[in-house]
């Protein structure tokens, strides 16, 4: 993992349970106390998830950037993410799966950041300077479901309070960063597939520039395809489509439920949307090929083909 994305052994690398939404609970605990300001970008689904939880906890939360007036199309500006100087910390999602959309940069503010990056870590190189602690759970693009990857600067861990009050030892970081992710029986199996999943990255592809090549390529072939259609529309904004959860509509409930039902007979599954967002969505994660994106480009065309017989309804 740190020779993959770069990083020393300033950085601790732990393999823990309980996927991004335990994360979602043990940053506020670990890096705030009651009433003590964190800050929280707003960019859809699973970023209001990570909010929901530090309001819970009683934390000073401010949401310094959002894009829910333009129902999650797209990512703030840079320059529109301004924290408060005594926020503990500001967290974001960099890839939004539900919405589509996804940060080609990230944010240099003076406070610490931590990233969700559950659906695009390991997909493409990326400066992992610019972050104090990543989490990403395995299943999308590394492994499968039960280990949750934690890198963060070993600073981060010295700035935990001694003893934070109520703070279990297991929901405590240092406890794992001291016993090395052994502090209970870990899954072992999920850390084994996720060991498999980097080995194929580095010993097949090369590296993770040359598998963000790979990706980009891949949904570069489907925008293109769905940018020339007259039936399909693309729900996030140029500037901020994600490379691995591309997000489309059809002009109505009757179409959408014949596409979904056509593909599961051809073989297609999963195209349903998130249930917050309803549409469709591809994810493209490291597992699919691009021959599977091209054979999908194919059906939605000569799905495209024979519903132009019949007149269209305009898209809402």
């Amino acid at each position: 993992m740190r020779r993959l994305l770069g990083v020393s052994t300033d950085h601790e690398v732990l393999f823990l349970q309980g996927g991004g939404s335990l994360q979602f609970s043990m940053i506020p605990m670990n890096f705030s106390a009651p009433g003590e300001p964190v800050d929280y970008v707003d960019t859809g689904y699973w970023a209001r998830k990570s909010i929901a939880e530090a309001e819970r906890m009683g934390r000073d939360v401010a949401i310094t950037a959002s894009t829910a007036g333009s129902a999650y199309r797209h990512v703030p500006p840079l320059a529109s993410i301004r924290p408060r100087a005594a926020a503990k910390y500001l967290h974001l999602v960099t890839n939004n799966t539900v919405e589509g959309t996804q940060f080609r940069e990230l944010p240099r503010t003076g406070v610490p950041l931590i990233a969700d990056m559950s659906s695009d870590l390991m997909t493409d190189a990326f400066d992992a300077s610019a972050c104090d602690m990543v989490y990403a759970h395995a299943q999308k693009n590394i492994g499968i479901a039960g280990v949750t990857v934690v890198i963060m600067r070993r600073s981060m861990l010295d700035g935990i309070a001694a003893e934070p009050p109520d703070l279990p030892a297991i929901l405590d970081y240092r406890t794992h960063a001291r016993h090395h992710s052994n502090y209970h029986t870990p899954p072992a199996f999920a850390v084994y597939v996720t060991w498999l999943m980097l080995g194929w990255i580095e010993e097949e592809v090369g590296s993770l520039a040359a598998l963000g090549v790979r990706n980009r390529r891949k949904a570069a072939a489907l925008y293109d395809f769905l940018d020339g259609s007259s039936l399909y529309r693309c729900q996030a904004e140029r500037d901020s489509r994600s490379v691995t959860n591309v997000t489309f509509c059809l002009p109505s409930e009757e179409l959408h439920h014949r596409f979904l039902e056509d593909a599961d007979k051809a073989g297609f599954i999963g195209l349903a949307g998130h249930r917050s967002a309803g549409g469709c969505r591809a994810s493209l994660f490291n597992g699919v090929t691009q021959d599977m994106v091209d054979r999908l480009a194919g059906f939605m065309a000569a799905f495209e083909q024979r519903n132009r017989r019949r007149p269209l309804p305009p898209h809402d």
